[in-house]
């Protein structure tokens, strides 16, 4: 069974929104690339924007989301992650990016409704 864990960031003060989402796709996506590549079967950040279109500050700027194919796979990736010459790459990189303090990192149980097909 998939387990999908759910990252809730947001940038660091003073970062633009462009910026941040510049920088994270450009270098810091590559890190996450590097370390969950054997262990994920999806890696999707999720930019948000408000529906109104003001930049303005909020809770969280992206939703990460990472897929395994089952717990123990899970388990062991973020045992791999936790040596200490990745933590310091992926911690060094991400105090660069985000406040760190505002991190908040779930695993999912989602739950779906069927709903009716748009327009019948």
């Amino acid at each position: 069974m998939t387990v999908t864990v759910l990252t809730l960031l947001k940038r660091r003060e003073g970062m633009s929104k462009a910026d941040f989402i510049a920088y994270y796709e450009s270098r810091h996506r590559l890190i996450g690339e590097k370390v969950l590549s054997g262990w994920a079967s999806r890696y999707v950040r999720k930019h948000l924007h408000p529906l109104g279109g003001t930049d303005m500050t909020h809770d969280f700027d992206v939703v990460l989301e990472i897929d395994f194919p089952d717990q123990q796979t899970c388990d062991a990736c973020f045992a791999a992650m936790a040596d200490p010459a990745i933590m310091d790459e992926i911690v060094t990189d991400e105090e660069r990016l985000f406040d760190r303090a505002q991190m908040r990192t779930y695993r999912v149980e989602e739950c779906a409704s069927v709903l009716p097909e748009v327009g019948g």
